[in-house]
This record gives C-alpha cells, sequence and structure tokens, in this order.
C-alpha cells in the first residue's frame, strides 16, 4: 500500500481523495451569462461564468447591485429547470414583478424574510446542512449592508444609545461558517452590501461589514455608475464593476455593463473598449466604427455608428474567434501571464 493509500484510508473524513481525482476541483460547473462581460467579471473568460462561492455586490444605493444579482441568478436557473433560489430579504425591495421582469419565475424562488444577522446565520447554516450537492440551489441575500445585529435590536427596545460592537464579529463567523458549505455543496451565493468612503485626504470607497467578507469571498464588486446621454437627456448609465476582490480575474480591473431605460442590460456592453483596444475594431473617425479581419488584420466592411455595434451580426464572428477569446483572458484572468498590456483605465 502506497503512502498515499495509507493516508486516505486513515482519515476519518468521507469526503478525502486524491486532488487529481476530487469531485471538488473536477466537478464545478460554470453558469454563463448572455453577457459575455459579465462572464468575464465573474471568471476571467468569455466562455466562462458564475461558479460556487460567494460574490458580493456592493456599492451604494440605485448602483443596480439587485438587477445585476437577479440577472446572474435567472442566468442560474435557465441552466436547469430543476434550479431554485433561496432568496433572503431584510430590505423588501423587491416585488414579485421584479423578478418576472428577468424572467423568474415566482413559484421557483423561496422567499425567507430576515431581520438580524443571527436569524441569516442560523436559518442559512441549517439550509446548508440539509442541501445535497446534486441539488440546484443559488442563494441570494437582499442585502447585508442593511442588516442589524440582534443585539442592536435588543438595545433599540432597551432604549439604549450604544453602538454596537458586536455586528462585524457577527458577520465575520456568519461567512467563515458558511463558506466550506458553497465550496462542498458546489453552491453559488449572492450577497448585495453597502460601501462607504473613507476619511483619508483621497476617500477611497470600503466595503461596509468588516474583514470577515474580504477573507469569505471569491468576487467582491464595488460598482460605480455614469451618466449616458443624449444630448441633455439622460439615456441611461455605464456601471463600472470595479474588482475589490477576485480569485479569477486582476484586482482593480473595471469592467463596464450599459444599462438604457429601454432595453434593459446591454448584451454586448464592455466589449467595444476591449476589442479597439486589441485592434480587433478600429475607430478611423470620430462616432464610426470598422471591424478587422482576424485572419489579415486588414479593415472589413462598412464603417457603422456605435448604437450598429450592438447587434449579434457585429458580434457573433468577434466573440466566436480563438484570438479575441485569448486576448480577453490575458487582459483580465489571473490565471494567464501577461502576454497583452493595455491601460484599461486609458480605454475605459
Amino acid at each position: 500500500m502506497s503512502i498515499m493509500d495509507k493516508l486516505k484510508k486513515n482519515s476519518k473524513l468521507p469526503e478525502t481523495e486524491v486532488m487529481s481525482k476530487s469531485k471538488f476541483f473536477l466537478d464545478v460547473e460554470k453558469i454563463s451569462i448572455d453577457v459575455p462581460m459579465l462572464n468575464v467579471a465573474l471568471s476571467g473568460s468569455l466562455d466562462g461564468g458564475l461558479t460556487q462561492g460567494l460574490t458580493v455586490l456592493a456599492g451604494p444605493s440605485k448602483h443596480f447591485k439587485t438587477s445585476f444579482a437577479l440577472k446572474i441568478a435567472a442566468a442560474y436557473l435557465n441552466s436547469d429547470p430543476e434550479a431554485v433560489i433561496l432568496f433572503y430579504d431584510s430590505e423588501f425591495g423587491s416585488p414579485q414583478s421584479y423578478f418576472e421582469n428577468f424572467g423568474i419565475d415566482p413559484s421557483r424562488v423561496l422567499h425567507t424574510p430576515i431581520t438580524n444577522i443571527e436569524e441569516l446565520k442560523f436559518d442559512l447554516v441549517t439550509q446548508l446542512e440539509g442541501i445535497d450537492r446534486k441539488d440546484k440551489v443559488i442563494i441570494v441575500i437582499d442585502s447585508i449592508g442593511n442588516l442589524a445585529s440582534k443585539k442592536e435590536i435588543e438595545d433599540a427596545k432597551d432604549e439604549k444609545a450604544v453602538a454596537d460592537m458586536t455586528r462585524a464579529k457577527q458577520l465575520k463567523g456568519l461567512f467563515r461558517m458558511v463558506t466550506p458549505y458553497l465550496a462542498m455543496k458546489n453552491i453559488p451565493m449572492l450577497a448585495i452590501n453597502h460601501t462607504y468612503q473613507t476619511m483619508e485626504m483621497f476617500s477611497k470607497a470600503v466595503v461596509s461589514g468588516g474583514t470577515g467578507i474580504y477573507y469569505s469571498a471569491s468576487n467582491i464588486w464595488i460598482l460605480g455608475r455614469r451618466q449616458n446621454k443624449t444630448g441633455t437627456e439622460v439615456t441611461g448609465y455605464d456601471f463600472i464593476i470595479n474588482a475589490e476582490k477576485s480569485r479569477y480575474i486582476k484586482e482593480k480591473s473595471k469592467i463596464p455593463i450599459s444599462v438604457s431605460w429601454d432595453g434593459g442590460i446591454e448584451k454586448y456592453s464592455g466589449l467595444l473598449e476591449v476589442a479597439i483596444a486589441g485592434g480587433f475594431v478600429v475607430k478611423p473617425s470620430n462616432g464610426w466604427y470598422n471591424k478587422v479581419d482576424l485572419e489579415t488584420g486588414e479593415v472589413v466592411g462598412t464603417k457603422v455608428r456605435e448604437k450598429d455595434t450592438k447587434t449579434d451580426e457585429f458580434w457573433t464572428d468577434i466573440l466566436s474567434n480563438q484570438k479575441f477569446k485569448d486576448f480577453v483572458q490575458n487582459l483580465y484572468s489571473i490565471d494567464k501571464k501577461a502576454e497583452v498590456v493595455v491601460d484599461l483605465e486609458e480605454i475605459l
């Protein structure tokens, strides 16, 4: 008997396995989303997507946090007819119609109202204990940023005007407990959170809730936004995904996702800037764009306006080309060596 076989036999934990054979590394699915740059933000690849573990979506109010979470959750439901959402709700800002707007059948959502961190912790751990790895469940928490601790509520009942020093500790304990379950049971969890500005001379956005969130999360997004205007009329926003932490893409990467009032999330948003940076699309004159033949490097086709670059016709051949896929992965993924050097601040 080899030493490896001996160690495996002596282990008292049933999931012990040689790493090359472990289901925790081999059996990890990626749920693709129909917005290619969201796949990049989640995994570093256009062909990737959502995986197990914690993703935190943080930002100020009205920064599309819940909408991004529901867009991702909808893709998870579409991947399997048996999949369901376990939705923990502390804000009650997402009515049934909001889910339906993202194509989510409310009968596939288990709505669990929560009033404090301890309620969330006890119920979530109980649910995770009862889930098998084969069960298709995605967890959404809206939100942890607005969730009080039990002590804070009890102090209010007792009319005690004292600072609550236990909240960060309770949150840290919550994520410390659930992190192994998410990996071992192949469950993605999306948590909405808030940010606050530091008091430094050059302030920066920081995710609320203490260090426990940072330790446990696979992805932390801090969402920013900028207006899109036609003349003086605001027609929508570019929401900027700032990768505060990621196990998959280079931290501090910026990925713009456009949202218009009339069309919702623009499927191909964020791609144009990257394609220009890689030489797959050129901008011969202001407001006009040309595609480049990916084999010869020659400019092809007629010039089109920016609005005409947001179509299947414009992107299908580019997205299916391996050179473009490799360029995007080299640009964002931490699994790739820096074969390309692009100033993301410059192009975004």
